[in-house]
């Protein structure tokens, strides 16, 4: 079995990602969205989270109101999974359960208690941010400028003159 990985929604809308081992993830096996959990589970002491939603290793979203773990393939009017296109679109969708099973890679967490430490760990005022490694830089030879082939001009057609009128000559 592996590990989720989850997303914790703030208070403040930011949202912050955890790995969760696998130690951590049996805790989590068996409950469904809506569900409140201890921070204790996850590492975080004193936090208090509601499960709102996730997803399975293929990307389909959960969804609150089908039960069990499988996947279902439902004909949605609105809500997860569905964008809605125009008034009375109905839409044959696959959706997964609302419970946590071996075959969810991700779940979503909402902040309802905080507790002491904050989420987001922000570096301290002593330390630099850190910065990606520079790369550096590989110069590639120059190749010589090709030459552009120079067609010959377009010629206009010529207009032919019109003819003048010639005064009529009398008899």
């Amino acid at each position: 079995m592996v590990g989720f990985k989850v997303v914790i929604g703030t208070k403040d809308g930011k949202c912050v990602q955890k790995e969760v081992s696998e130690e951590d993830s049996k805790n989590l096996m068996g409950k469904k969205i809506g569900e409140a959990i201890k921070g204790e589970i996850l590492g975080l002491t004193g936090y208090e989270f509601e499960i709102t939603g996730g997803t399975d290793y293929a990307g389909f979203p959960m969804r609150k109101d089908i039960a069990g773990m499988g996947r279902k393939r439902i004909l949605a009017v609105s809500g997860i999974g569905l964008k809605k296109k125009a008034k009375g679109i109905r839409k044959r969708k696959t959706v997964c359960g609302n419970t946590i099973h071996a075959k969810i890679s991700q779940i979503n967490l909402k902040v309802l208690k905080e507790g002491k430490e904050k989420l987001a760990a922000a570096p301290k005022e002593g330390e630099a941010p850190k910065e990606a490694p520079k790369e550096e830089k590989k110069e590639v030879p120059k190749e010589a400028p090709k030459e552009e082939k120079k067609e010959a001009p377009k010629e206009t057609p010529k207009e032919t003159p019109k003819e003048e009128a010639k005064p009529e000559e009398k008899k």
